[in-house]
């Protein structure tokens, strides 16, 4: 588990520095338009490019340190035993529905890639839009798989 987190740590701080450039780049669109009647042609295309990114690249992070939103509500006082395995099928889930975007992401990305899409005002090819979100799905999965084994086999507190 420590070889994915580091990989899901440089995963977050690449997923940082996207969520900071789209950020300055929103910035200098908005005072571009405001100074000067000038923003920055495809500002939009871009910034929905790099927050998709971002998020793809911070789920692995946030998945691996359980930020996810849990309801325990009805499970307060489960036995732990009741509650690892209920956290461990929580994660099989996780790792179920990041596995099947990461897949659909990639066929996706060929799918447009062969039907030669691009966007509209910069005309940038929209199948690395879609390919570049298909690791940090996929290392959201495996994280996800990583925990669920360790809920089953009791290796974890609840």
């Amino acid at each position: 588990m420590k070889f994915l987190g580091r990989i899901a740590a440089a995963f977050a701080l690449l997923g940082g520095a996207v969520g900071c450039a789209v950020a300055l780049l929103t910035v200098a669109s908005i005072a571009g338009r405001s100074l000067a009647s000038r923003p920055i042609a495809g500002d939009v295309e871009l910034t929905q490019f790099g927050v998709a990114l971002c998020i793809s690249l911070c789920l692995p992070w946030c998945q691996l340190h359980g930020g996810n939103i849990i309801v325990d509500f009805f499970t307060q006082k489960a036995a732990p035993r009741t509650l690892r395995r209920l956290d461990g099928l929580g994660c099989l889930l996780v790792a179920v529905m990041m596995g099947l975007l990461a897949w659909r992401t990639a066929v996706g990305a060929v799918s447009v890639r062969a039907a030669g899409e691009t966007t509209m005002i910069l005309d940038l090819p929209m199948w690395i839009s879609y390919a570049v979100l298909a690791p940090g799905l996929a290392l959201a999965m495996s994280i996800a798989l990583a925990q669920a084994a360790a809920h089953f086999s009791g290796r974890t507190s609840a």
